[in-house]
């Protein structure tokens, strides 16, 4: 018998979207061998036990930020044994696990990994030490009697060439194999959740192929996309270099699901190519997966497992050219089978759109597939043509489940982004480009002008240039008659101590006209296009760009946090931190994973009360409050208790048009870097469209229904240029969507408004302005929108990656540093982070300091007297045209890829990080980026430094918290289910979801909102 590689579960912990790190380390273990089943962000530990018991784990490696570790691991080493598995439990969390919480975890068996050890190991090193232990869990478990195995040991053992005497118990087997890329584990997903609703007496088992790597090791990737595994058995398999995608000793597996009661098992194989059918001789039934883009009709030909196909699935098909691929791999059947007096239309081909929920061709794919069944003696059920599948569909809401019954693939239902519009970042870069080009041609015909005009007045006979003097542009003439206008007026002054003069605004003395020309369309004075200085002519006064962050305990500890902010400020601008278990949706638990994390990292918020308790004591319909809430997958329902708070404590529901405030609510940016997704992508892009079109209809105009994120795509590991890329690009993909409703562009634009970190890196010294301009000379040139919606207003907060928990006090250095870029860009409103972040939630002392860097600079930094004191600067310029041009090439790449939303069905956004945040880890960890007091000019005495008070939830705030949850559950016991009922129907009738849940909120907690919306709008896919 040979050797076999370790088996290893991969995660985030429950409620952690944070998977940069983790998603680090099981690339470096499968690079060193091992096997890795990763389940990706936001596991329980139920879920992790699951896996690892299923799929017979040595160990599992889960990264936890968002606090609750202690009971988090405690919880997951207690199921783990209860379930009889020996797998050993590896952690890490960068420096907020703490010394004392390390070694509390090291007496239960877990061994957690510190920066330090990361640092003196490095990650290859942590890898060989992971898999050396996990070496000894698999040799004590080939220790075991093979006799009496469970489903699980029994699987390894024949994976592994032993032979077993099986009964002979072989269940039917439906073999899912198709291309690359295609979608089949989507698919699977999908049809399994059909079975547990349609046929839910079916014990099966599913058995997911992939590949092994030259060099050993296999990313076992299948399940990470199953959101149905309820009731069902999964195992992930690696081929090992077996010929044909499939593992030694499949049929003897196929065998032991069946001794071990399962009535059909599901065999999903690799991607394949075109000449590999083998499947074929292990399954009762094919299902062939494809997308429309399979090259030339010739090329159907030559895809061998098409002969063998009982049923094939154009998937995607919702992309150009899907309803002429099904006619063409129609026709092939024919030709493959000899069937030629056959009409195309009766081939066993449906067009599929696995990504949507309740998608009509996926349950007419499903209907089909029930009969096949059984034929082949699976006591499936009946087929329903009328059926539809909550939960999981793409059908348009007011739309039936099935279509038109004669139509034999999936009906293609309206697009996120309008088919034909797939290219529109290409078109906006095409914009950028040509207004610049035009400028180059400006000043070109400026200067011709002026030198012909300087010649003429040295002559005598100026009449001999007749035939080349012409007046100028009309475009330069207007720019410079708007410049001498304004000339006149010198504008507000600063005086400086030593009794010098300061303009409030520099601009260029005297310049060249051509280079006044070319400084009029790409700077600018603020407040003028386009906008690169600044969107606002001179900084607001009696209002600082503060907005500090706020959120840790319940409510009643928040507000008091909140308070202790705002005290001797001249404006009230708050920004919410709501703990992962209200970021994730759901309610306060005493389950031990969900309950260590309640109240810690951000204050926790489950009802309507909550929310009135947060903010008792300020004027939310006071021009100078704002609010900013920082969440993204259940932020309707957020924004909703919000808006009923302020509607309450005014006593008028007219208050929403004088509220101001921000909610995040950037579904995209969760996608690509955050992972705080819920709902199915179409679904949360539908009701972040509801809530903007409420809005117009209600007059909201001081309150930005998004916040569209770049800096949790930073936090996630993209460097600068990347982050300014996908955040605008995201930016763009929502004022598609948004034309595509029916809207305005000046009726929403205004509502939108932009998120960015600052680093370190020089590129964040021109964030800002090229974020302005392109933003500008788009929304003008492309879209034709006027000038309020041309505006791009940002905030900006310091980075949290360049916290780190070594020498923590330097934290400040680098935060001062960053918000001083900030301030030099004009940023509309700024967060400083406190120097202990790095570990804990910070404490007021530490906040005190946070704020003060903000105010030294505002109050005492000479050159912040000048609202634009870098404007001018060579190197300034030379950054922002670099910039721009890697954001447009950026752009480009994207359209390529069929847009944002294209680029996401590939993970190209997710592989653009990972990559990013990988270099970034590499180069820290090997010293070649140079962090001072972490990498280099290292503390002697940093073993003797004071251990640091971290902030948690208390016991008390728990208790509390589920208190007045059962509480306003008990008032509302009554009301509740018929809310929720009419909040569902709106839902799938095509309704406006957020003006259902203005008020829904009144009577249900948030909990019960996400899970009667994961019924209708259908549970996130996680990719890799």
């Amino acid at each position: 018998m040979r050797s076999s590689p370790v088996r290893i579960v991969t995660a985030a912990a429950l409620f952690d979207g944070h998977d940069a790190a983790i998603t680090v380390i099981r690339r470096v273990l499968q690079s060193r061998g091992a096997e890795v089943i990763h389940l990706g962000h936001d596991r329980s530990v139920e879920e992790v036990v699951t896996a690892a018991v299923d799929e017979d784990a040595d160990g599992v490696a889960v990264s936890s930020y968002q606090g609750g570790h202690l009971e988090y691991f405690g919880y997951l080493v207690d199921r783990l044994a209860e379930r009889g598995s020996p797998a050993k439990v590896f952690g890490g969390g960068g420096g907020v696990i703490v010394a004392d919480e390390i070694a509390a975890l090291a007496s239960r068996g877990v061994m957690i990994y510190s920066p330090a050890e990361g640092q003196r190991l490095g990650l290859t090193g942590m890898a060989d030490e992971v898999i050396a232990a996990c070496r000894g869990v698999q040799r004590s478990k080939l220790d075991a009697e093979p006799a009496g195995a469970s489903l699980p040991r029994t699987i390894t053992l024949l994976a592994q060439g032993r032979r077993l005497d099986l009964p002979d118990a072989r269940p039917p087997v439906l073999g899912i194999t198709g291309t690359g890329g295609s979608g089949k584990s989507s698919l699977t997903d999908e049809l399994l959740l059909r079975f547990r609703r349609r046929a839910p007496h079916l014990r099966i088992a599913v058995l997911a192929i992939d590949p092994t790597a030259r060099r050993g090791g296999a990313l076992l990737g299948d399940r990470i996309r199953m959101n149905a595994l309820g009731g069902v058995y999964f195992r992930s398999l690696a081929t090992r270099g077996a010929p044909g995608g499939v593992p030694v000793g499949l049929d003897e597996m196929i065998a032991a699901c069946g001794a071990a009661g399962h009535d059909l098992v599901i065999v999903e194989t690799p991607g394949m190519g075109q000449g590999d059918a083998a499947i074929a001789d292990h399954a009762d039934l094919v299902l062939y997966v494809m997308t429309p883009e399979y090259g030339a009709a010739t090329q159907l030909e030559k895809i061998a497992a098409l002969e063998v196909a009982d049923l094939v699935a154009i998937n995607k098909f919702d992309r150009r050219g899907a309803e002429d691929a099904l006619r063409d791999v129609a026709r092939q059947l024919i030709r493959a089978r000899g069937a030629f007096g056959q009409r195309w239309q009766d081939q066993p081909v449906l067009g599929t759109v696995a990504s949507r929920v309740n998608d009509d061709g996926v349950n007419r794919l499903f209907d089909r597939l029930l009969g096949l069944l059984a034929d082949a003696g699976v006591p499936a059920g009946q087929p329903d043509e009328a059926s539809t599948t909550p939960g999981s569909s793409t059908t348009t809401p007011g739309e039936t489940g099935t279509g038109a019954p004669a139509a034999p693939a999936g009906s293609p239902t309206q697009s996120i982004i309008p088919r034909g519009r797939e290219r529109y970042l290409a078109e906006v870069a095409d914009a950028v480009r040509d207004y610049h080009a035009q400028t180059t041609d400006l000043v070109e015909q400026v200067r011709r002008h002026d030198h012909l005009e300087a010649v003429a007045a040295l002559l005598d006979d100026p009449g001999v240039l007749a035939g080349h003097r012409a007046p100028l542009p009309r475009a330069a003439a207007d720019l410079l008659d708007a410049w001498r206008a304004a000339g006149a007026d010198p504008g507000p002054i600063a005086e400086t101590l030593s009794g010098l003069s300061l303009p409030k605004v520099a601009v260029p003395s005297d310049p060249e006209t051509g280079a006044l020309v070319r400084y009029l369309r790409e700077e600018n004075r603020p407040g003028a296009f386009p906008f690169t200085a600044g969107v606002f002519p001179l900084k607001r006064s009696g209002e600082r760009p503060t907005r500090m962050f706020a959120g840790e305990g319940d409510p009643a500890r928040t507000n008091r946090r909140f308070h202790l902010l705002a005290k001797d400020q001249p404006s009230t601008r708050l920004s919410t931190a709501f703990d992962s278990v209200t970021l994730y949706g759901r309610d306060p638990d005493r389950r031990p994973d969900i309950y260590g994390k309640v109240g810690t990292s951000g204050v926790s918020i489950a009802t309507l009360d909550d929310m009135k308790d947060t903010f008792a004591g300020f004027d939310l319909a006071d021009p100078k409050t704002s609010v900013s809430m920082t969440i993204n997958g259940p932020a309707p329902t957020i924004l909703a208790m919000f808006f009923n708070a302020a509607i309450d404590a005014a006593g008028d529901p007219e208050v929403v048009r004088r509220v101001r405030g921000t909610v995040q609510a950037d579904i995209l940016k969760e996608d690509q870097g955050q992972n705080t997704c819920l709902f199915s992508t179409d679904f949360s892009l539908r009701a972040m469209a509801d809530v903007q079109e409420w809005f117009i209809e209600h007059g909201v105009k001081g309150f930005y229904s998004v916040s569209i994120s770049g800096y949790h795509i930073a936090e996630a590991g993209a460097n600068p240029i990347t982050q300014l890329a996908l955040t605008l690009a995201n930016g763009f993909t929502y004022v598609e969507a948004y034309l595509a409703r029916g809207m305005a562009i000046d009726d929403f634009a205004p509502n939108l408004s932009f998120f960015f970190s600052n680093g370190m890196d020089a590129e964040y010294s021109v964030i800002g302005r090229v974020a302005r301009r392109i933003w500008a000379v788009a929304l003008r040139e492309r879209y034709g929108a006027g000038e309020r919606a041309q505006k791009l207003k940002y905030h900006i907060q310091t980075s949290g990656r360049s916290l780190h928990a070594a020498e923590m006090e330097f934290n400040d250095i680098r935060t001062t540093l960053q918000a001083l870029c900030a301030f030099y860009d004009s940023a509309n409103s700024l967060h400083t982070n406190a120097y202990d972040e790095a570990v804990t939630t910070p404490s007021p002392a530490s906040v005190r300091r946070a704020l003060a860097i903000q105010l030294i600079i505002d109050a005492e930094w000479g050159l912040a007297a000048v609202d634009n004191p870098l404007q001018g600067s060579y190197l300034i310029e030379q950054l922002t045209a670099l910039v721009e041009e890697a954001v447009l090439a950026e752009f480009d790449r994207l359209a390529d890829r069929g847009g944002v939303l294209g680029a996401m069905e590939t993970g190209y956004q997710r592989g653009l990080i990972q990559d990013e945040s990988m270099l970034y880890e590499s180069r820290k960890h090997d010293g070649s980026m140079p962090i001072i007091g972490v990498n280099t000019f290292l503390n002697p005495d940093a073993e003797a430094s004071a251990p640091t008070v971290l902030a948690r939830g208390t016991t008390e705030e728990k208790e509390s918290q589920l208190a007045r949850l059962a509480d306003f559950h008990a008032r509302h016991a009554a009301e509740a289910p018929k809310a929720l009922e009419r909040l569902k129907r709106v839902a799938l009738s095509g309704g406006n979801v957020f003006d259902e849940l203005m008020r829904t909120v009144r009577v249900a907690s948030l909990g019960q909102i996400s899970e009667a919306f994961f019924e209708v709008g259908g549970r996130y896919r996680r990719t890799m």
